[in-house]
């Protein structure tokens, strides 16, 4: 395996665990914490939470992260015959999929409908509630991914030290 795809994957290895972490966070403390005041101001938190997460470094490890899987995974098919390429298949997937794709797809239009109510208007309780337990659920598969993917990105890489 050459220096840079072994770059690349401890590259990919560090950003699925970095990202796990934030995930993490959210869903043992962060969102628990948020649902134990008052609606408005969980609202009004989690609003800012999710303009300030906007920014260039979140967004160049959760997103260079992905890029870097997709290429992990090109290299991976096409030298299917190493002891690795499953592995990293399989990682590049789980962050790929279980990651990036379910935040898109999953907690992307969950922050913009919050983003649409008023903290203190008459639906924000019921549209908080909701949003409580839907992203926490999204948020806790967002994590697993992550996770999963750093596994299995590690032991693809034991995988070549071994052989």
């Amino acid at each position: 395996m050459s220096l840079f795809i072994t770059a690349a994957v401890i590259a990919a290895l560090m950003g699925s665990a970095l990202i796990g972490g934030v995930f993490f966070a959210f869903s043992n403390f962060i969102m628990k914490a948020l649902a134990r005041v008052p609606s408005h101001e969980g609202i009004a938190a989690m609003q800012s939470i999710n303009v300030v997460v906007l920014n260039p470094l979140f967004l160049g490890i959760f997103t260079g992260t992905a890029a870097i899987c997709a290429l992990i995974a090109g290299v991976a098919v096409i030298g299917w015959g190493t002891p690795s390429a499953p592995w990293y298949v399989a990682g590049a997937t789980a962050y790929i999929a279980g990651t990036f794709l379910l935040t898109g797809l999953g907690n992307v239009p969950l922050n913009n409908e919050l983003a649409s109510v008023t903290a203190a208007g008459p639906t924000a309780n019921e549209v908080w509630q909701k949003y409580l337990d839907r992203w926490t659920r999204l948020n806790t598969i967002r994590t697993v991914a992550s996770f999963a993917a750093a596994l299995m990105l590690v032991t693809g890489l034991l995988q070549n030290a071994a052989a």
